[in-house]
Formats: C-alpha cells, sequence, structure tokens
C-alpha cells in the first residue's frame, strides 16, 4: 500500500468498518479516523483489482492499495461491495433512440437490467473507447454502460451510435 501523504501507512494500520450501516469509514490504528471514504480504482479497465485508492470526503487521496490479494478477506469484501456499487455497469442490448441538444445526448435503450433512459453531456469526455467496437458510456449521474461490441448491435441501434459519434 503506498500513502499520498508523507509517512506511510501499511496494510495492517487500516480498519474498515461501517458506522452507520450505510457509511464506510476507515480508521488508521492509533493515529486518525475518516467518518465519510470514497473507494476508487486508479486504473479500473486495465487493473480492476489493482492501484485501489481510498479518498476523503474531500477526494484526497488517503492511500493506495497497491494489489487487493494483499489485503485481509473481512476488508477485501468491504471494498469489493464499494467497487462494486461504484462501478455497477449496465450492458446496452439495443438502442431505442438517442436526441441530442447542445452537445448533450439523450439515450433511451435496453440493457441486462431492462429499460433505461439516461444523459450524456460532453460525450467526447464520457464516451470511452477500451477497445475498437467497444464502448462505455457515463451519464450525468455518473452511471456506467457498456456496449461491449457495437458491432453485434441490430443495424439501427449500430447507425444511432455511428451517428453520434
Amino acid at each position: 500500500m503506498n500513502s499520498s501523504h508523507p509517512e506511510s501507512i501499511s496494510i495492517p494500520d487500516i480498519v474498515l468498518f461501517r458506522s452507520p450501516p450505510w457509511a464506510l469509514r476507515l480508521t488508521v490504528r492509533n493515529d486518525r479516523s475518516y467518518p465519510r471514504i470514497k473507494i476508487v480504482r486508479a486504473a479500473p479497465l486495465s487493473f480492476p483489482h489493482q492501484f485501489i485508492s481510498i479518498l476523503d470526503d474531500k477526494d484526497v487521496e488517503i492511500c493506495m492499495i497497491d494489489d487487493l490479494a494483499e489485503v485481509d478477506p473481512g476488508t477485501r469484501a468491504l471494498i469489493e461491495e464499494e467497487l462494486e456499487k461504484r462501478y455497477l455497469t449496465s450492458i446496452v442490448e439495443k438502442v431505442i433512440s438517442i436526441r441530442t441538444e447542445y452537445g448533450t445526448s439523450y439515450w433511451e435503450v435496453e440493457t441486462d437490467r431492462g429499460h433505461r433512459e439516461f444523459v450524456i453531456q460532453n460525450v467526447s469526455e464520457n464516451v470511452q473507447w477500451p477497445g475498437d467496437r467497444r464502448l462505455f458510456l457515463i451519464d450525468v449521474d455518473d452511471n456506467r454502460f457498456e456496449v461491449p461490441d457495437l458491432d453485434a448491435f441490430d443495424e439501427r441501434s449500430r447507425k444511432l451510435v455511428d451517428n453520434l459519434l
């Protein structure tokens, strides 16, 4: 584990727990506590189980976990639960419509989790291409949507996406 602070925080020194049940907290043994933290991936697509950053409520890094395999099972379970919530991704199976106004696109789609409508501002920043025909879409509420293979879409869905992008 690395730290962005001058002192280093070692893995055995951190204690993650929920209190109240919906809030994740961090205590560094014999030092300090953080009543609200966020857990994020530094490289979510290329290294989903490595380089996990723990941030305070002002988004300042408290420490980084180089590899989740280094963490005890209880702590790892809490971290994975938080990451699953943060990076929950719906798979887009069909595009029903895309409407664009002043740089904002309004999507209506069918996903593996059902019918969804969402808004993407600034497509150039919120649509990522991790592969030739694979897309990640991030809406205004930080929800994530994936198109695993644009070529697997029906012709109408493919044309709607191609026309936008």
